[in-house]
């Protein structure tokens, strides 16, 4: 069973208590964009077989959105951390590097 931190509330919960939200750190197209872009915006999705950062919600508790950075192989957690970050904060890129050498935040995003 999936077990993540809610970096909002403190504790630890199991993924009945949460709302996956699909991929994090994307770039999302607003008014403006191409047909093209903004169709890769909502179907073209990585799914990579490893490290991942997804969002989550609290739906149970808290109800914030948090992401969390995990292997999707393993399931392995690696830390969560605030919706609002715009890339993982650094301690949890060390732990990444520390298990997976030469895995690096600005070759993933």
């Amino acid at each position: 069973m999936l077990i993540l931190h809610c970096p909002y509330c403190g504790v630890d919960v199991d993924e009945t208590d949460l709302h996956a939200g699909g991929e994090a750190h994307l770039h999302r197209e607003s008014t403006g964009s191409s047909d093209q872009d903004f169709e890769n915006y909502l179907f073209m999705r990585e799914n990579p077989k490893g490290v991942h950062f997804e969002r989550w919600q609290h739906a149970f508790g808290c109800g914030k959105w948090f992401l969390a950075a995990r292997c999707t192989t393993t399931l392995e957690v690696f830390g969560t951390y605030s919706a609002q970050t715009t890339e993982p904060p650094q301690d949890i890129q060390d732990a990444i590097t520390h298990k997976r050498q030469g895995w690096s935040w600005r070759n993933f995003g």
